[in-house]
């Protein structure tokens, strides 16, 4: 099969992989999503507020979809198969007033995680997923009930859902509220971020800066730091994600908990940095220097590393990182193994 014809499915900026990838919140307290005390409530605008146990949602006759999925952090998963109740028959019972035209989904979390998408998406693309590949959903994605969406990035989707709301006007969610994320979310058109969020003045105080205090406060995203070169190589805890730093010249930065999702560090030079506990999902470092760079505990799925001008001779990495195969496979023919 022609090679293009076999990505068809693949979104632009997408990897594909076979695994099901953990990224995003943790699970909730076991007590707080037992099956057996499990309740979910569709109120809000609707004639008729319902609320359904676990077997209450499986007496209505769960159904087999197959869709293909789409992290916001850059990986897809082809033709999961999973079984489910379209939400659209909940809300047929539970009757939206004339009003409604969002519908807000809660979640059990510590952070208190939501999501709102349009009611005609909920009606025709929302589903409350029981169970994957044949087995029940199991807790660390969203168990015993978590939604799917198929056709915007996961971020849209749901784990451990305690509550459907009918609003009258769109609320932002928990990942646009804090992190910037795209309130559309479209994979197709790369809807991942609200970037541009730095003005050009700000964005040259960074570049010069020789403290960075006041900039570890801020959500910096889409920023344009292309051969940054920064005077304070204490990078910890900062906060440049969807970014641009091609080139960038970081050597033997501390670059501990620092978040780079979703950035542009192709051909940058990382010698020897410290980026233990960074977040790099959706990082692209092809062609980048990791030679003796520290990656232990780094969150790296879907991070692009794959590639003939990579440098990553004595470079350092946990197990469990997050890894996709290719990169994976990269590390070991260069010798490498997860480290302690």
């Amino acid at each position: 099969m022609d090679p293009a014809s076999e990505k068809a499915w693949l979104p632009p900026g997408q990897v594909a992989t076979r695994r099901f990838p953990l990224v995003g919140e943790g699970p909730p307290p076991p007590s707080d999503v037992d099956p057996a005390r499990w309740r979910l409530a569709v109120e809000g605008l609707v004639r008729t507020p319902l609320v359904l146990s676990l077997e209450g949602l499986r007496e209505m006759g769960p159904e087999l979809g197959e869709a293909d999925l789409h992290c916001v952090t850059g990986w897809s998963r082809r033709a999961v198969r999973f079984e489910g109740v379209r939400l659209g028959r909940l809300l047929e019972q539970a009757v939206p007033l004339a009003e409604a035209r969002f519908v807000r989904l809660e979640a059990h979390s510590a952070r208190g995680h939501d999501t709102t998408i349009p009611l005609e998406v909920a009606r025709g693309d929302t589903w409350l997923v029981l169970a994957v590949d044949g087995s029940p959903l199991p807790i660390e994605h969203g168990g015993p009930v978590r939604t799917l969406t198929p056709g915007l990035y996961l971020y849209k989707s749901l784990k451990w859902l305690r509550r459907v709301e009918l609003l009258a006007e769109d609320r932002l969610g928990y990942w646009e509220r804090t992190a910037g994320y795209h309130n559309r979310a479209d994979p197709w058109r790369e809807e991942r971020f609200v970037t541009g969020t730095v003005s050009p003045a700000d964005v040259e105080r960074l570049r010069t800066a020789r403290r960075l205090g006041a900039f570890r406060r801020e959500h910096l995203l889409g920023v344009d730091l292309r051969g940054w070169d920064p005077a304070d190589r204490d990078l910890r805890d900062l906060r440049i994600r969807a970014s641009d730093l091609r080139g960038a010249r970081l050597d033997g930065v501390d670059l501990r908990g620092a978040n780079l999702s979703s950035t542009d560090l192709r051909g940058a030079s990382l010698r020897g940095a410290d980026l233990r506990g960074a977040d790099l999902e959706g990082a692209d470092l092809r062609g980048a220097d990791l030679s003796a760079a520290d990656l232990r505990g780094a969150a790296l799925t879907a991070v692009r590393l794959a590639d003939p001008r990579s440098c990553v001779e004595g470079l350092r990495y946990a197990e469990g990182s997050g890894l996709l195969e290719d990169e994976e496979a990269f590390l070991g023919g260069a010798g490498l193994r997860p480290s302690p």
